[in-house]
């Protein structure tokens, strides 16, 4: 069941401009790791970022993605301890468990997955909730123009307008690359903006706010745009949903 809660701000930016450089440098790096050891790889990670080197936002990662981090570690939530807070200008609060996620209506997308740095990886299958369901099922109130989205790791964090929240590609995604979202993807829960650069798909996904106004998230602060549709370069412009 889902469960009322109340309001909850807060994810400040704990990490500065080296590990910013650092992650855009990482789209000239080739994929070094199979899909097969994509766990190992994660496990792996943990322990060696710990000490806040930032190796996580250095290494690259598995089925042609790169693994990217703006915190000295990357976040592990098992689905029986995930929450997803449902708050703001809303007229039912919730907290969403991954039980309960799972219980709503799914959609599958098949989307390229573009980075802002230039990589891109084809054909990815996606699938989850549409964001404008959970919206709905809160009881978005008059006054909400946005939304402003936390993750787990506790320095990250993302803005959309309403009317980009409503599109049927936004979706809070429980599976990807044809399983569950692993810890290193952002699971167990994280967010796809089909339409947008990768920096909008909020990784390890804890909140999402209802509110009056955008505002500028981690890599808008650092100098990327709010508005960040994937330009004509991507190449792709199929519509695939269920």
């Amino acid at each position: 069941m889902f469960r009322s809660v109340g309001q909850d701000h807060g994810a400040g930016i704990a990490i500065g401009r080296r590990v910013f450089l650092g992650m855009a440098g990482l789209g000239v790096l080739g994929v070094v790791f199979g899909s097969k050891v994509q766990r190992v790889v994660g496990d792996a990670l943990s322990p060696l970022t710990s000490g806040g080197g930032g190796l996580a936002s250095i290494l690259p990662g598995a089925d042609g993605f790169r693994i990217y981090s703006v915190s000295s570690t990357l976040p592990s939530i098992s689905t029986s301890r995930y929450r997803l807070r449902v708050d703001g200008l809303v007229d039912h609060p919730m907290v969403l468990t991954f039980a309960d996620l799972q219980s709503m209506p799914h959609t599958s997308l098949v989307r390229d997955f573009q980075c802002v740095t230039g990589w891109r990886v084809p054909d990815v299958h996606w699938a989850g909730v549409r964001l404008s369901g959970i919206l709905g099922a809160a009881g978005v109130q008059p006054a909400a123009r946005a939304l402003t989205f936390e993750s787990y790791d506790g320095t990250d964090f993302e803005s959309l307008t309403l009317d980009q929240a409503g599109r049927p590609d936004v979706i809070v995604a429980d599976r990807m690359l044809g399983g569950p979202v692993t810890s290193e993807h952002g699971g167990p829960v994280r967010l796809f903006v089909a339409p947008m650069y990768g920096y909008k798909s909020l990784k390890w996904l804890s909140a999402i706010h209802v509110v009056d106004r955008v505002s500028p998230g981690f890599w808008e602060q650092n100098g990327y745009d709010v508005d960040a549709w994937v330009g004509s370069s991507n190449g792709r412009s199929d519509e695939r949903t269920s």
